[in-house]
């Protein structure tokens, strides 16, 4: 069965890049929104599996997407990674604080994401 993941990015070429990338990869089914009110317009009838969410995005940042995310019915304990150029060690600790279960880091091998995103929701 595949895992439903909502992927939030306001660049529509990451968003295609990744999207392309976990479809390939085999074992995900990929809801892509180009940003937080789109995904929390969309979320709850996708009932995603997990969420792949930009952190620094016009509008909505990733941390109040995935607040309001979480605040859907059934969607409460849905795991979230955010995808994010930002390293500094005190966002990681911001963004794991906010509910997400990891950070992946731009710039990225599109190739490796699945099995990032399947090894960490392994964890």
């Amino acid at each position: 069965m595949a895992i439903k993941l909502l992927h939030v990015e306001d660049s529509d070429v990451i968003l295609e890049l990744v999207d392309i990338a976990l479809q390939l990869s085999g074992g995900f089914e990929v809801l892509s929104c180009l940003s937080g009110r789109d995904a929390l317009s969309k979320a709850e009838e996708f009932k995603p599996d997990v969420f792949l969410l930009d952190y620094m995005m016009p509008g909505m940042s990733g941390l109040e997407t995935l607040r309001l995310l979480h605040e859907l019915p059934g969607l409460e304990g849905v795991p979230a990674f955010f995808f994010t150029a930002r390293c500094e060690e005190d966002f990681v600790t911001r963004a794991i604080a906010s509910g997400a279960k990891g950070v992946f880091f731009k710039p990225y091998d599109p190739l490796k994401l699945a099995e990032k995103i399947k090894f960490a929701l392994a964890k």
